[in-house]
């Protein structure tokens, strides 16, 4: 498939009311596509993230409630589009150690459910989510895509997975699929179980002290921006059938680092403490993760556009505006 516009395009989206979810979702609308959006059902009737898009844009958007974990709701949610984004996941580490069967029930199931469908009802293209998670600590640096993949998390091998399912039905039965690998994608709206939000809500609450896992880990943070335009353009691309791609900034850092650079964000300087509560078991810990963009660059023509520094004020503000929403005092699993 290979669209230059989106105008008119049908398309399918879950875990839209997500963080990266909600982003891509008003970007499609932003760009005249028909946009079917799956958020996961609750009693509240509340569409996560997407409960925030300006009026305008909303109406272009098609809400769906429901769960991965039902094969006939994806169904419907799949019928009649030409491009699905597949993003639904659960995607917290800390929880996957409690709940893993969860984690399996649906990353991996419900990505079946999607593949199924999708093939099923001929879809022009598949972009399923995968995540820097996969390949552990790095063997070597920086991280290309023929990395080897290893579980050092309940939820790293459900992706790890839910990765070889949509390979397995690109070989097998000629689905146009395609992985899109992000690196540490950080901004506006990201949860409180991710470090750069718990940092900077920390900071500005007025915390005395800064209380992280460890400190030493490398990653490297991918501005929400980008990771979407990477999405828009692997689906995009005749180029991306049937293979796998990193999207990452290439550039290092570590958590103690990046810490630092949002305390000068927010302008306070505060003690960091190790809370031993958020440290991973030392199996599990990924320390570091630096990504190989080259394939990106080649095959799709994308490159990240946004600084670490630039990225990271605009979070901050978002932050800073959204305060209540973090519980900065609580650790968040």
């Amino acid at each position: 498939m290979n669209m230059k516009s989106w105008k008119g395009v049908r398309v399918a989206v879950t875990g839209a009311g997500g963080f990266i979810g909600s982003h891509l979702t008003e970007e499609l609308a932003r760009r005249g596509a028909a946009v079917r959006a799956l958020v996961r059902y609750n009693s509240r009737t509340h569409w996560g993230f997407l409960e925030r898009t300006e009026p305008a844009l909303a109406r272009r958007i098609d809400v769906l409630s429901g769960d991965l974990t039902d094969p006939y709701l994806i169904d419907k949610l799949v019928a009649g589009n030409e491009v699905v984004f597949h993003l639904g996941a659960l995607i917290a580490i800390p929880y996957s150690y409690q709940a893993p069967a969860q984690y399996v029930e649906t990353n991996v199931k419900g990505t079946l459910h999607v593949l199924e469908a999708s093939l099923r009802h001929k879809v022009k293209k598949v972009v399923h989510t995968s995540t820097s998670e996969v390949y552990g600590t790095a063997l070597y640096a920086p991280i290309d895509e023929k990395h080897p993949r290893q579980g050092q998390s309940p939820y790293s091998a459900t992706k790890i997975g839910a990765d070889a399912l949509v390979e397995s039905f690109h070989r097998s039965f000629g689905l146009p699929t395609a992985i899109a690998r992000p690196f540490n994608t950080y901004g506006p709206r990201q949860s409180a179980r991710a470090v750069i939000p718990t940092i900077a809500s920390q900071i500005l609450a007025g915390s005395p002290v800064v209380r992280v896992g460890s400190v030493s880990p490398v990653r490297d943070f991918n501005f929400v921006a980008d990771t979407v335009e990477g999405f828009l353009a692997i689906a995009g691309s005749p180029s991306a059938v049937g293979t796998d791609i990193n999207l990452g900034s290439g550039r290092a850092v570590t958590i103690g680092e990046t810490a630092h650079l949002l305390m000068k964000l927010c302008g306070r300087t505060v003690p960091i403490a190790t809370d031993r509560a958020r440290i991973r078991p030392r199996k599990s810990e990924v320390l570091r993760l630096i990504c190989d963009n080259r394939k990106a660059r080649r095959l799709i023509g994308w490159r990240p556009l946004w600084t670490l520094e630039k990225g990271l004020a605009a979070t901050v503000d978002y932050v800073r505006s959204h305060l209540d929403d973090y519980k900065p005092a609580r650790y968040n699993v």
